[in-house]
C-alpha cells in the first residue's frame, strides 16, 4: 500500500499547512475513499477504513449482506456468491470484502480527489465565516493584490486565502493605491456569495475612524473612555463623541493626548481629514451645543416628539455653526440622531422669538405659564438634581405642585434641599399670582368707572403701547447702527 502511504503523507503536509488536526486529516482521507468505493460500486456502498497510526497504511473493508435475491449490488450479495468464499454463509449474514487501493482505477481516483479538494474549500470558507463573523468594526490590515475598476482587491495578512476587497464607495477619493502597496481599512460586513464569504472591507465608513481610536488610544481600548457616536463625511471632516467611565480621566484630553499626539496618528492615516473631539452627554440640549462646536450657541430649544432641536446662536457665530457648505450642521445632526435647525439671534427675533432669549427682555409669568423648561436651569445642588431627575421629576412642570412632603419622601432630599426647591418654586411663580392680582383689580376699577373715563384710559394705554412699541424699535434701530459705524471703524 505504498501508493495509499505517500497520498497519506502529502494530505498531512496539506493539512499543516491548513492547521488540521491528525483526526480532520484522516476524516479528509476517508470521506474520499468513500467517494472512491461509491464511484466503484455504488452510492450506496458500506465500508469500514482504517488508518494506521504508525505506518500510515490504509485498511479498506466493503461490507455486503447475504441476501437471496440481490436488488442493490453496491451493498449485497447473493448467498450463492457468498458460499463460493464460505459455505457456512447463511442469509442476512455480513460478509466483509477486502479492498486494495491499487485496484481504484482512475475514475475512482479522480473522484477521490475531487472530494478531498470539495471539503478542504468547504471547511477554509466555514473557517473564514467562523472567524470574522464576530469581528465586524476591527481594523484589518493586508497587500493590494489588484485594482479592477476602481476596486481594490487585497490579500490580508492573517488569512491569505480570505476574499476581501475594497468597493469604490468605500474608499476615500482623496486617496490613491497602487498594487503591492500595504493598507488598513475596517471590515464592514461579511457577504455570503456561491464562491464562499467574501469580506468586506472599507476606509470611508465611521467604523474605519472609531477603530484607528482604539488602536491609538489606550483608555479606548480598555474601556476607560467610550466612543458613543461618530459621524463623518470622508475626506472632509469627522466628529467623535466620547465619554469616560472613569471620573478622573478627561474623555477629550485621553483622545487628543499629548500636544496632539494621539489623534495626529489618526488624522495622518485618514489623509488630513480634520477631527473633531467632542465630551458625549445624556443630556439631547447640552450634547447639541457640544456637537456644535467650534461655534458657541446661546440657546437650545427641543421638540421631544418629531426629535427636532433648534439652535439659536449669535449672528458672529453663525456661519461657524452652519460650516463649509452646511458641514458643520449637518455631521452634529448626525451626531446626536436628531434634526438641528438653525437660526441666528436676528432671523430668531424676527420670527416673533422671545426677547429675554438674548437678554432684550425679562420673561414674565406668562412665559412659564405658557413653556416647561428642564430642572437643570434651576440653581439647585447636583445631588438634589440628580435625586429629582431619579424619581422621574425632570422638568418644572413636574415640581410645581409638590408639597414638603411629597419632596421629602424622595430618596437623598432631605429638608434642606426640600425647602430650597419649594424657594424656587416661589420665586418663579410669585410673578404670576402678582399679575393674577393686579388684573383683578384693574378689573374692579374699570367696573367702577364712567364710560366717558375708561374710553380716556383706552386712548392712554394705546399712547403708551405706541410710545413702547417707538421705544423698542429705537434700541434695535440702535443696536444696528452701532453694528453699521463698527464696519467703517474696522475697515479704517
Amino acid at each position: 500500500m505504498s501508493n495509499a502511504t505517500q497520498i497519506l503523507a502529502a494530505l498531512r503536509e496539506i493539512g499543516s499547512v491548513k492547521s488540521y488536526s491528525r483526526e480532520e486529516t484522516h476524516e479528509l482521507i476517508k470521506e474520499g475513499m468513500r467517494a472512491a468505493l461509491a464511484k466503484r460500486f455504488g452510492l450506496n456502498v458500506e465500508a469500514e477504513i482504517e488508518i494506521a497510526e504508525e505506518t500510515g497504511d490504509i485498511e479498506i473493508v466493503v461490507l455486503k449482506e447475504v441476501v437471496e435475491t440481490v436488488e442493490d449490488p453496491s451493498r449485497e450479495i447473493s448467498l450463492v456468491e457468498a458460499r463460493w468464499d464460505d459455505p457456512d454463509f447463511e442469509v442476512g449474514d455480513i460478509m466483509e470484502v477486502p479492498v486494495k487501493f491499487a485496484e481504484f482505477g482512475r475514475n475512482a481516483v479522480m473522484a477521490a480527489k475531487q472530494r478531498i479538494l470539495q471539503l478542504v474549500r468547504e471547511r477554509e470558507r466555514q473557517r473564514i465565516r467562523d472567524e470574522y463573523d464576530d469581528r465586524v468594526g476591527e481594523l484589518l490590515s493586508g497587500e493590494i493584490q489588484q485594482v479592477e475598476r476602481g476596486k481594490l482587491v487585497l490579500m490580508l495578512n492573517r488569512s491569505r486565502d480570505a476574499d476581501a476587497i475594497i468597493p469604490w464607495k468605500d474608499q476615500n477619493p482623496r486617496e490613491r493605491f497602487r498594487q503591492g502597496e500595504s493598507i488598513r481599512a475596517v471590515l464592514k460586513k461579511v457577504d455570503e456569495t456561491p464562491k464562499g464569504p467574501k469580506l468586506i472591507l472599507s476606509r470611508a465608513d465611521p467604523l474605519f475612524v472609531a477603530a484607528l481610536f482604539r488602536l491609538e488610544i489606550p483608555e479606548i481600548h480598555q474601556g476607560l473612555v467610550e466612543i458613543r457616536a461618530v459621524a463623518r463625511e470622508v475626506g472632509g471632516r469627522t466628529k467623535v463623541a466620547v465619554s469616560s467611565r472613569d471620573e478622573s480621566i478627561d474623555p477629550v484630553g485621553a483622545c487628543v493626548g499629548l500636544k496632539g499626539s494621539r489623534v495626529r496618528a489618526v488624522v495622518q492615516e485618514l489623509g488630513g481629514e480634520r477631527i473633531d473631539i467632542v465630551p458625549w452627554h445624556a443630556d439631547p440640549e447640552v450634547f447639541t451645543k457640544r456637537a456644535l462646536a467650534p461655534a458657541r450657541v446661546s440657546k437650545v430649544i427641543s421638540d421631544y416628539e418629531n426629535r427636532v432641536m433648534t439652535a439659536i446662536v449669535d449672528e458672529d457665530q453663525l456661519s461657524l455653526a452652519i460650516g463649509r457648505n452646511g458641514q458643520n450642521v449637518r455631521l452634529a445632526s448626525q451626531l446626536i440622531g436628531w434634526q438641528v435647525d438653525l437660526y441666528g439671534s436676528r432671523e430668531w427675533l424676527e420670527k416673533g422669538a422671545e426677547r429675554a432669549l438674548f437678554g432684550g427682555g425679562e420673561a414674565t409669568g406668562e412665559d412659564y405659564e405658557t413653556s416647561d423648561f428642564p430642572l437643570r436651569e434651576l440653581e439647585l445642588a447636583p445631588a438634589t438634581l440628580a435625586a429629582l431627575e431619579a424619581a422621574g421629576y425632570t422638568t418644572f412642570f413636574d415640581v410645581l405642585d409638590l408639597e414638603r412632603e411629597d419632596l421629602l419622601r424622595i430618596p437623598a432630599i432631605g429638608p434642606e434641599e426640600a425647602d430650597r426647591v419649594l424657594e424656587l418654586i416661589d420665586a418663579l411663580t410669585v410673578s404670576e399670582e402678582e399679575a393674577e392680582a393686579e388684573a383683578a383689580e384693574k378689573e374692579t376699577r374699570s367696573d367702577a368707572l364712567e364710560p366717558v373715563e375708561a374710553e380716556s384710559e383706552e386712548s392712554e394705554e394705546s399712547e403708551e403701547s405706541e410710545e413702547s412699541e417707538e421705544s423698542e424699535e429705537s434700541e434695535t434701530g440702535t443696536t444696528e447702527a452701532v453694528e453699521q459705524e463698527a464696519e467703517p471703524e474696522s475697515k479704517a
